[in-house]
């Protein structure tokens, strides 16, 4: 994969997975999100034309609003055209593929694509087929990765704890097993030298002890003794069908055990911070005292979110 996304000079050609991406590059992406922060939220006018007259694709074959809604506006920032597609309302309803899809949109022009696929590696797939100067940005494909978040999330960090992870203690806690963003937090942690890595959750919600995922991370599932210490918390989105499949047996057993509240709270390191990808249940991942109080950089996460899509496109289109 890393062979695929960088070009032979060790430059980016696709945004595919933070999967094996070189620490370098991976530092280089969040400088220049950095960068872009005050244009990003509209306090700046730089960069404002750096994509002008390019042709960018949101083309989700899955539902999104903070994803879909952050790439579009950064793309906008950037000066970029921008055309929507939705396979809810398209040919893909009459059986298109969605290879025929892309290289229709590419035959008119589009040179950048935002693609959320369901399915496991889809983004990669369709990154074999492209033409040379198309570039494909992962949005998220089934349970892999969702690069562009992880990336936001590791700024986040950034700028709570300072550049230097080798002093953190982070956790990730919830439904690991299926969650892409975690997947994709714990090949970044890594990459950055993250000093301790804690995985918490139900059993059940855990990946195996071989999956290579947890590889260097501490395991478990009692969520109280976990937290001493930690200076970043993660609390994943409990997904409700995970309680339909018999995962979990109820929403409040849940929040009993692996819910963040400002009691539990207390046990971190002085000072930590409070993180959620969305959209959050609250009252099952983090109580309103948590995800509305001092310690939450949840909608920091948010805002960062242009910042580092800008800077993705950017490095690919620029």
């Amino acid at each position: 994969m890393t062979a695929q996304q960088l070009d032979s000079n060790g430059r980016l050609r696709h945004l595919l997975t933070l999967e094996g991406m070189p620490r370098p590059v991976l530092e280089d992406l969040l400088e220049k999100a950095q960068a872009c922060h005050d244009s990003a939220i509209g306090r700046a006018q730089d960069g404002r034309q750096a994509l002008a007259g390019t042709a960018v694709c949101t083309l989700f074959f899955e539902p999104s609003t903070r994803t879909r809604s952050s790439f579009t506006l950064a793309a906008q920032r950037l000066g970029a055209d921008v055309m929507s597609f939705d396979a809810s309302t398209s040919s893909a309803k009459k059986g298109e593929t969605d290879t025929d899809t892309l290289r229709n949109l590419e035959a008119m022009g589009v040179r950048g694509f935002v693609i959320r696929h369901p399915d496991d590696g889809a983004v990669a797939r369709l990154a074999g087929v492209v033409q040379p100067g198309t570039c494909l940005l992962n949005a998220g494909d089934g349970r892999s990765g969702h690069p562009t978040q992880g990336l936001l999330d590791m700024l986040t960090i950034r700028q709570a704890k300072g550049a230097d992870f080798s002093a953190l203690k982070v956790m990730i806690v919830g439904d690991v097993k299926h969650s892409r963003v975690a997947r994709t937090d714990l090949h970044a942690l890594r990459a950055l030298g993250a000093g301790e890595i804690r995985v918490c959750g139900p059993a059940n919600l855990l990946p195996g002890a071989d999956d290579p995922v947890l590889a260097g991370c501490t395991v478990g599932d009692d969520f109280d003794a976990m937290l001493d210490g930690v200076d970043v918390l993660m609390m994943l989105r409990l997904q409700h069908e995970r309680m339909s499949e018999g995962l979990v047996p109820s929403l409040e057993a849940y929040h009993a055990r692996w819910g963040l509240t400002a009691e539990r709270l207390r046990r971190a390191a002085s000072g930590a911070i409070v993180m959620h990808p969305g959209p959050i249940n609250r009252g099952v991942e983090v109580t309103d005292e948590v995800a509305d109080g001092s310690q939450s950089w949840i909608l920091r996460q948010v805002a960062n979110g242009v910042a580092v899509r800008m800077a993705a496109l950017q490095a690919l289109l620029g």
